[in-house]
């Protein structure tokens, strides 16, 4: 349970973050959509905090705040992509929207209501929670992470490595007409090809 001073801080973080929410889809400047996003970050990493998921906090402001966000800033305000007209056909797509909303909903009621109604459940995870006075949530999540799931977490990475080579590849464009250094080139090179001399006619020069 939250004592007074926890309480006030739920409620204040989770206000915020919930106007802010919303504001991202009403604001009709896409940069103002954009620091409201971040706004909304903040707060939901001041949620986590109040219920000590510290690592989780951290996650969220630096990927997603740090790096992310940025990022869309960065490509709204150098692209200029008039978001008006965009989202003159988003209505048409509402019942679409409307219905993974409460397929989501659906979820939420179903994974809460399955602990409220049943709190013998929590007893039954295989790894629980350790007492944070013992050991940490990211010293546990570590543990986890990097002892049974070490497999999975390195082919992760991978898949990344491999997805942004792809990236690189597939938006890599050579150009017609401009000089491209070549190390294998610079490398093979002797003095028997390193210099050239060309005998010129008098007169006949530049």
């Amino acid at each position: 349970m939250l004592n007074g001073l926890e309480a006030i801080f739920f409620y204040l973080f989770a206000f915020i973050a919930v106007a802010s929410a919303f504001m991202v889809i009403s604001a009709r400047n896409p940069v103002h959509s954009v620091l409201y996003l971040i706004l909304t970050f903040f707060n939901a990493a001041g949620l986590f905090l109040l219920t000590g998921a510290e690592f989780l906090a951290m996650i969220l402001l630096v990927v997603y705040v740090g790096a992310v966000m940025v990022l869309f800033l960065f490509v709204v305000m150098m692209l200029d992509v008039d978001f008006a007209e965009l989202k003159s056909g988003a209505l048409q797509y509402a019942p679409i929207g409307a219905l993974v909303g409460l397929i989501l909903a659906a979820e939420l009621i179903v994974v809460l209501g399955g602990y409220t109604f049943a709190p013998q459940l929590a007893s039954t995870v295989a790894m629980p929670t350790p007492d944070l006075a013992v050991r940490s949530n990211t010293a546990a999540l570590g543990d986890i992470l990097y002892t049974d799931y070490l497999y999975y977490f390195q082919i992760s990475g991978l898949i990344l490595l491999v997805a942004m080579i792809g990236a690189i590849v597939l938006t890599l464009r050579h150009k017609e007409g401009v000089k491209r250094q070549s190390i294998p080139a610079q490398v093979a090179r002797n003095p028997a090809t390193a210099m050239e001399i060309k005998k010129v006619k008098t007169g006949e020069g530049i």
